[in-house]
């Protein structure tokens, strides 16, 4: 018998979305596919040559649980110069990919019943890592005329059971980047409440005219926040599975003994690789930035002469336009594939606010972009 725990969460619909189009493309059909927040950059040089040296090295066998000491300490450094925020290397653990840490934050927090704040819409993996940890979505909307800041009062939201507030900035699915005074009345709530926050940062490094700011930088928030990162958006490596998170030390050997229990460690070599990512040159990184901002501006402003309502992101690789006024998103996502073959996300998979909207995610050329946007016509016309 399956778990109930299990049993309520649904598959992820992205992955859905993806397969369904991956199903036809295997079939011939030119797809064109903005399901997955994958950039279609290859990993830096630098990085891969870095990693194979520590293989050819012998770097194959078991690394300590929470992950190498000089990768811990990249990260605690990274974190204080880039992020201002207080930490130093017994706080970081290396993660496989930014996903698992959240998994593991949820695992070591929430106990039954807890209640967890998740900002509508919200990526699809939090939802179901909550409920893995038998904990209740408490979801809590946002603002979709002020590009979907939280509004100003979270207060009424929280309950006795209430125990974490999750945070995505730039976010996904709406690119959204969260100003310092929005911050600011979620780090009031947490200290006034007895509150953790998670802060999922793993699209900092793609952000556009705006600045990135850490929430456990903010005063009272560093022992009471859990930051997630990672190295999949900022240096195009989805398929290394590496991220990393930072914790309290009231917290931090708790989250060991699920990964020590769970997956023993990240693989070795590819720690090497993480290493050389945040110690080598960043000019990749300010390169494919520069190349989403592109795309981004030839995505909207395409969606925008086709009569769709869409706000300019901030951050991240992802566009949230409004459908409404030709059907509600999942009947659209249905209706661009069949008749445009392209591919892309109901925003009801992030949560209920996304019924009139798709997610595009723009990690791919200009060309392909440019190429959609005719095809699009037969649908928005």
């Amino acid at each position: 018998m399956i778990s109930s725990r299990l049993a309520r969460v649904e598959e992820s619909a992205t992955m859905k979305s993806s397969k369904r189009a991956k199903d036809l493309m295997s079939r011939g059909v030119d797809v064109i596919n903005f399901t997955l927040g994958e950039p279609d950059f290859d990993t830096p040089k630098n990085i891969m040559d870095k990693t194979i040296e520590a293989m050819k090295a012998g770097e194959t066998h078991y690394s300590p649980a929470v992950g190498l000491p000089a990768l811990r300490e990249a990260i605690a450094e990274k974190l204080r110069t880039e992020n201002n925020i207080d930490t130093k290397a017994g706080n970081v653990m290396v993660t496989p990919g930014a996903k698992h840490g959240i998994f593991e934050v949820m695992m070591t927090m929430i106990d039954e019943g807890d209640e967890v704040l998740l900002l509508d819409p919200s990526w699809v993996s939090y939802d179901a890592c909550i409920q893995m940890a038998g904990g209740k979505t408490v979801w809590v909307p946002t603002d979709p005329e002020n590009k979907y800041q939280p509004l100003h009062d979270l207060s009424k939201y929280i309950t006795k059971k209430t125990k974490m507030i999750v945070v995505n900035t730039p976010c996904n699915p709406t690119g959204s980047v969260f100003d310092k005074s929005h911050l600011q009345e979620i780090a009031d709530l947490a200290n006034d409440h007895n509150l953790f926050v998670l802060s999922d940062e793993i699209y900092e490094k793609i952000i556009y005219d705006k600045k990135h700011i850490s929430i456990a930088s903010m005063d009272g928030m560093a022992d009471r926040t859990i930051t997630i990162n990672g190295f999949s958006k900022a240096y195009a490596m989805t398929g290394w599975r590496l991220g990393y998170l930072n914790a309290p030390a009231s917290v931090f050997p708790s989250l060991e003994k699920i990964q020590s229990h769970s997956i023993s460690n990240v693989t070795t070599f590819v720690q090497y690789g993480g290493l050389e990512a945040l110690t080598g040159p960043q000019d990749t990184v300010m390169n494919m930035q520069k190349e989403f901002k592109e795309r981004r501006s030839v995505l909207v402003d395409g969606l925008v002469k086709l009569g769709l309502k869409c706000d300019m992101p901030d951050g991240a690789f992802y566009a949230y336009p409004d459908v409404s006024e030709f059907g509600p998103g999942a009947r659209i996502t249905d209706r661009l594939l069949d008749e445009a073959q392209v591919a892309v996300s109901p925003g009801i998979a992030f949560g209920e606010s996304g019924k009139n909207n798709i997610r595009i995610s723009y990690a791919t050329s200009v060309d392909r972009i440019k190429e959609a946007l005719i095809r699009m016509e037969k649908v928005f016309q």
